[in-house]
């Protein structure tokens, strides 16, 4: 079996990346992106913009 070999810089990108705040673009632009994903019919796109416009349309994400 192999192991899992962690680089010394992945646990510090991870580390930065948690603390960074990364905002996502405006509603509207992302309902486009929806839209424009049920048009090509691409799920993975329709998925992908229905998670961020949930994300970015409440304040707090929970179960």
């Amino acid at each position: 079996m192999s192991e899992l070999v962690r680089r010394p810089t992945e646990l510090a990108a991870i580390r930065a990346a948690s603390r960074s705040a990364r905002p996502l673009p405006p509603v509207p632009a992302l309902m486009a992106a929806l839209v424009d994903a049920v048009d090509r019919r691409d799920l993975e796109g329709f998925c992908l913009a229905a998670h961020r416009v949930v994300r970015a349309a409440t304040s707090e994400v929970g179960e």
